[in-house]
């Protein structure tokens, strides 16, 4: 069998294939897992047709490989991929617990966090806490981000602090430890989830936003790359076909503030399921005049169909987000106000 010794002829497929050989059964067995279908078969194949590879050209191979990670920068770390990674040997709630600590504001200690908080957002909590506490706080933290929450507390309230503060002795290291747990437990633990927000979130508004075309297009795209994140984005992503989880009632409510030229535009282009609730949820003699509208308006432009449909979806989440309708989850029954 001819042993393989031009490095140079090494295709893509055939460097990975060799890589994972070199790394053994329990290393190749891990990232596998992380591999697409296409891509295990790919790369699978491709070992099965590679013969007899020389150490000469594996050495070289593993220093080219060395050389593009420490001058690419091609590992990335996220979120998302450390939470995957901390799954494997902590248990959930230990898991839960670092990365909400992670996310949060950055700092060593607590007060170096809190150093870090927006003064608005410190200011709104403090200002539903003891004035002892509040005290204990600012002591804290620094002078001049002090003075930016202090400012936007109310002026009574703030007072108390000042007056709390002038009498303030050295602080019992019990009393600090009691009001450390109190800002990790009920400040930053709500901080950081308000804060996380996960990449393929992010992608899926983008993607809400993107016209019918493009956005069939770079799915298409990502499905060929990255099939995983392809799926999760989509059933993140909220279209306008998704409209069919909304109750009569908020449907109604929909119709009322919508603007009826666009709506006519939109329910052309809409499955005939979509579009039979709508028109369900209208009058009889409103529905009839819609569909008249909509049989008389002869063909139309996709793009302006895309534009109507987009404007429907955008519409119908600034009613939820107002807490006006209620659009009720993907495979399931809890709903998002």
């Amino acid at each position: 069998m001819r042993v393989r010794d031009d490095y140079r002829s090494l295709t893509g497929p055939e460097k990975a294939a060799v890589l994972m050989l070199a790394l053994g059964d329990e290393h190749a067995a891990i990232l596998f897992e992380l591999m697409a279908d296409e891509e295990i078969k790919e790369i699978s194949q491709t070992m099965a047709n590679l013969g007899t590879v020389s150490s000469n050209l594996v050495e070289r191979l593993f220093v080219e490989f060395a050389e593009m990670m420490s001058q690419s920068g091609s590992l990335v770390g996220s979120f998302h991929s450390t939470e995957r990674l901390l799954a494997k040997v902590l248990d959930k709630d230990r898991v839960s617990s670092i990365m909400e600590e992670i996310r949060g504001p950055a700092g060593r200690t607590m007060w170096d966090k809190l150093g870090n908080v927006n003064e608005q957002v410190l200011a709104n909590f403090l200002k539903n806490e003891y004035p002892q506490t509040v005290a204990v706080v600012l002591s804290k933290i620094r002078a001049d981000h002090g003075a930016r929450v202090i400012a936007l507390l109310p002026e009574s309230f703030a007072m108390e602090v000042i007056m709390r503060m002038l009498r303030m002795e050295a602080v019992q290291k019990e009393v600090l430890n009691d009001v450390e747990k109190t800002l990790r437990t009920e400040f930053m633990t709500n901080l950081a989830r308000t804060n996380q927000r996960d990449a393929h979130e992010m992608m899926a508004d983008i993607f809400n936003n993107l016209d019918r075309t493009t956005e069939t297009r770079f799915i298409t795209a990502l499905e060929e790359r990255n099939k995983d994140s392809a799926e999760r984005i989509k059933s993140l992503m909220f279209t306008f076909e998704d409209l069919n989880r909304l109750d009569s009632t908020s449907v109604q409510t929909l119709l009322r503030v919508i603007e009826k030229d666009k709506l006519g535009v939109a329910l052309k282009g809409a499955s005939e399921p979509l579009r039979d609730i709508f028109l369900g949820n209208m009058s009889e003699r409103a529905a009839k005049l819609l569909r008249e509208d909509m049989s008389t308006m002869g063909p139309v432009r996709l793009r302006d169909v895309d534009d109507a449909q987009l404007y429907m979806v955008q519409l119908a989440k600034d009613l939820a987000a107002r807490g006006e309708i209620v659009i009720s989850e993907k495979g399931g029954d809890e709903l998002i106000y």
